[in-house]
């Protein structure tokens, strides 16, 4: 044990003792919030939330207004620049084409490309997807983090010393930085895995690098895979996940968190860092790990599949009887969707198609009969101020592990593709010269008299 070991466990105890009174003088008392009708969570008492700013990039619709002026559940809507994601995802789908770099186009320029635009696109993408000369052996090889977004955030803030125009924050430098970091988020978190795996894993070390004429979802698989060898279908799936979670509304709390640091004028990467910090946690980026391992408990706990035998196991989960004990079923219900998720409903397809190729047929229905049961079953044990449905993590995370994704890096493959999302909304913030972004709040602290230190 070096002397800074033995100091932390010297001191472990008082910083136990510590830390309980930091809670205490922290705590305020609840009916507090009531009283100052806090909007706690930036939103009201029925989940709808605070207003704070405007956007052109994504819209997100799961209510409709009668006459009254009632808000009444629909099927969820998510809009791109103004365009329906399912007219998105079946143009690009009927011709083939691979669909996140146009998203990627649409949501950062506000048009969809034509096939020159597309073209430029891509290749401007593959050239900035070279990471700086040994940035790997000095940064991602040293201090191996046993976290992929440790590692990506890591590795972003180091990029800050590899551009000599780092804090320029005029939009032509700001769109380069964002268009560097969008094409090499795959390959920092695949070579940072990589070498997670050799170091504590005992794993062989095998980097790739990208190959020309691949769209990111294909490098992505290429980068991963020893072997480099895919499907098209693993790829197009994998594309699809991509383009569904490239963007989703300016409340997120990575978005929100990327206009936040934005208003400061601080630098791109710092912007960057922060909102993986964002997605890191398990409230925003990590529901469909848990849903996986939701899923692999309940198989491991069922004798059978019937209807009868999960629907106990569901109230057993929201008993906080089974599972992981928190009460919660994942991958269903969503902040803001009431009905359905677009989203998820996209993705269930996909889902179905690749369960057919890879033979998950048996586990594909499983996953079904939890989507038909739960909404219901929630429905009927707790209070709803809206309705409940599955989101897109109930299937994003069985799509990841059909492809042979390892869980470590499911959030980062959330970040490769919300990364063109967020570097929108951090232009968008430039663009408009807001103020910094600084919410009120309240002192509940009663002011007291200074007592010398003898006298305490």
């Amino acid at each position: 044990m070096g002397v800074y070991e033995e100091f932390q466990a010297k001191v472990a105890d008082k910083v136990v003792a510590l830390a309980e009174k930091a809670r205490k003088s922290t705590y305020i008392d609840q009916s507090y919030y009531t009283r100052y009708d806090v909007k706690r969570g930036l939103r009201d008492n029925s989940g709808k939330g605070v207003l704070i700013g405007l956007t052109e990039i994504s819209d997100i619709q799961a209510f409709d207004v009668d006459a009254d002026g009632n808000r009444i559940p629909m099927d969820g809507k998510l809009f791109y620049r103004g365009y329906s994601i399912e007219d998105l995802v079946d143009g690009f789908v009927k011709e083939k084409r691979f669909g996140f770099e146009e998203i990627s186009y649409l949501l950062l320029f506000g048009d969809l490309p034509t096939r020159d635009e597309l073209r430029d696109f891509r290749d401007i993408l593959y050239g900035y997807s070279q990471l700086p000369q040994h940035f790997v052996r000095d940064i991602i090889m040293k201090a191996p983090s046993t976290d992929m977004m440790n590692t990506l955030a890591r590795s972003v803030l180091s990029l800050y010393a590899y551009d000599d125009k780092a804090d320029d924050i005029s939009i032509p430098n700001v769109l380069r930085q964002c268009l560097q970091l969008i094409s090499q988020f795959a390959a920092i978190a695949v070579y940072g895995y990589k070498v997670y795996t050799y170091y504590h894993e005992n794993s062989s070390l095998v980097i790739h690098h990208p190959s020309e004429g691949y769209s990111i979802a294909e490098n992505l698989l290429y980068l991963l895979r020893d072997d480099t060898k895919f499907t098209e279908l693993e790829a197009r799936v994998l594309d699809m996940a991509l383009v569904l979670h490239a963007e989703h509304g300016g409340g997120n709390n990575s978005s929100f968190t990327t206009h936040v640091v934005s208003s400061s004028a601080t630098d791109t990467y710092s912007v960057i860092a922060a909102a993986l910090g964002s997605l890191k946690g398990p409230r925003h980026g990590g529901a469909n790990i848990k849903v996986v391992r939701m899923i692999e408990d309940m198989k491991e706990n069922l004798t059978n599949h019937s209807d009868a035998a999960v629907t106990d196991y569901l109230n057993k989960l929201l008993n906080k009887e089974a599972f992981d004990k928190s009460g919660l079923i994942y991958g269903v219900g969503h902040a803001v969707y009431s009905k359905s998720d677009p989203r998820a409903k996209i993705l269930e397809r996909w889902a179905k198609m690749l369960a057919k190729e890879k033979n998950y047929g048996s586990d594909f229905d499983l996953y079904e009969k939890v989507e038909r049961l739960a909404p219901e079953i929630i429905a009927n044990s707790r209070k709803m101020y809206k309705g409940v449905s599955i989101n897109v993590d109930f299937y994003s995370g069985f799509v990841y592990h059909m492809l042979g994704l390892p869980l470590e890096m499911f959030t980062p493959i959330f970040a490769i593709s919300r990364i063109v999302g967020w570097s929108t909304h951090r232009i968008e913030e430039l663009s408009n010269n807001g103020k910094i972004i600084r919410p009120g709040y309240e002192s509940v602290c009663e002011h007291k008299d200074y007592v010398r230190i003898g006298d305490r």
